[in-house]
């Protein structure tokens, strides 16, 4: 089982550009990039020319000696097989953050020898970029990459069902036959989430255990990588942020705290911690807008901000929630204050808009879940894990700001009135075709 990606789409264009860089995929472990790559690769070129610099470090040693493109592909070549073909083949450098030469040597590439298609992957590029000294700026391409989405989950589950949340309109109602479908395919996802390993072994075998198991290996394998790719002193640091995170998201605020970390934790001792963690892609931070205003990062409260974990399924894993828990109606949604469901949004958000979002308080009077900038709007989000729909600080928001469109998410059906959509969570997915829907793109 193979899941089709909606960033294939983004390497066509890379590839018919034409002034095509080498291109660097970022992204978490495990999210999928190497799978895609392959399958863009064989879809559009002939040949596909694999290099991995964790499995074959031998190969490092060519780009020590030159810098030279076409020498490069010479000694490359003799690797590969055959002759290394710009006009058909597919170069693609997996794992390149082994290889500090490597990056290095795609200045080279786009200045001499721009004919060759280039794509590179590989775990902590965050890290990896933000300390190589000699990065060619200005001469690569990036696409970050996610873990799956609900639809391109749903895609794969049931074709009919995707096809009918495509045709959806805004304003349409989702007949119950259909929603209930929906419902339960979205409680499968909450069960893998979007890391297309347990998510296709969960699709295809059925096996809630071996997907239990497999989550664990990938969190497992996380925390390995905190003592390969980091400072010593930030190791245990690293660590206690990293265990503290359900902890965090069960408060009622769930306002990220030092002192949940650890007890007379302070922010300049962690803070490197946490910034590696962002960097990775593990973790995402949302900060705290002082006025909803464009740009939204002019307002950022720098004190005080929320961290999210990258995918919802990893979330309930480590949180230690028994997936048996969809079988007790919303209770996947409801738990945790709620915390689930924030974090599933939030992943859909991010891969929806360039401009993370943010969330907004009130001394006290309202608290918005998530502000949303698309093009030069602002659009308030509120998140509700269930049937209850009482927006007491969305309709805050609403008197003090006016905003063009209010956006709720929750259990009830897709429903539009008195400038408030209300998106089922299955239909997070689709919210940015519903504002352009609206006239808002």
């Amino acid at each position: 089982m193979f899941f089709e990606r909606n960033l294939e789409a983004k390497l066509q264009e890379w590839n018919f550009r034409k002034t095509r860089k080498p291109l660097i995929i970022k992204g978490a472990r495990q999210v999928g990039k190497t799978s895609l790559i392959k399958s863009f690769g064989k879809k559009v070129f002939s040949d596909l020319a694999y290099f991995n610099f964790d499995e074959q470090p031998d190969i490092k040693q060519f780009f020590e000696i030159t810098k030279d493109p076409h020498r490069l592909m010479q000694n490359l070549s003799l690797i590969h097989g055959r002759a290394i073909k710009p006009s058909n083949t597919l170069i693609v450098f997996d794992e390149i953050q082994e290889c500090k030469a490597a990056l290095n040597a795609l200045k080279y590439f786009n200045e001499n020898a721009p004919e060759y298609p280039i794509i590179c992957a590989g775990s902590l590029l965050g890290i990896t970029l933000g300390n190589q000294t000699s990065f060619p700026v200005g001469k690569v391409e990036f696409v970050e990459a996610y873990p799956l989405t609900f639809l391109e989950f749903l895609k794969k589950a049931d074709q009919n069902l995707y096809d009918f949340v495509n045709s959806l309109d805004p304003e349409q109602t989702v007949p119950d036959m259909f929603f209930n479908a929906l419902m339960e395919k979205f409680k499968m996802y909450f069960i893998s989430g979007g890391m297309p390993e347990p998510a296709r072994v969960l699709l295809e075998e059925l096996d809630i255990d071996r997907t239990q198991q497999i989550l664990k290996d990938i969190l497992q394998a996380y925390e390995l990588d905190f003592s390969k790719h980091t400072e010593v002193k930030d190791i245990p640091k690293i660590g206690y942020i990293w265990d503290s995170i359900p902890s965090q998201l069960s408060r009622e605020n769930k306002k990220f705290l030092y002192q949940v970390v650890r007890p007379g934790a302070r922010a300049r001792e962690y803070e490197d911690a946490l910034l590696w963690l962002v960097q990775s892609g593990l973790l995402y931070k949302i900060s705290r807008s002082n006025k909803p205003n464009l740009p939204l990062s002019a307002y950022d409260d720098l004190s005080a901000f929320k961290m999210y974990m990258l995918d919802v399924g990893l979330l309930r894993r480590k949180s230690e929630l028994d997936p048996m828990a969809f079988k007790e109606g919303n209770r996947l949604f409801t738990e945790f204050k709620g915390a689930f469901t924030e974090n599933y949004i939030l992943q859909s958000l991010i891969m929806q808009f360039e401009v993370m979002p943010r969330y907004w308080t009130s001394e006290g009077k309202a608290e918005v879940d998530y502000l949303v900038q698309y093009k030069n709007d602002i659009f308030p989000v509120e998140v509700k894990s269930d049937k209850n729909i009482r927006s007491k600080s969305l309709a805050y928001y609403g008197k003090e700001f006016t905003p063009k469109l209010k956006i709720r998410y929750s259990l009830k059906n897709l429903d539009y009135q008195n400038g408030l959509i209300n998106i089922p969570l299955f239909l997070a997915d689709r919210t940015r075709d519903f504002l352009d829907r609206f006239g808002f793109s």
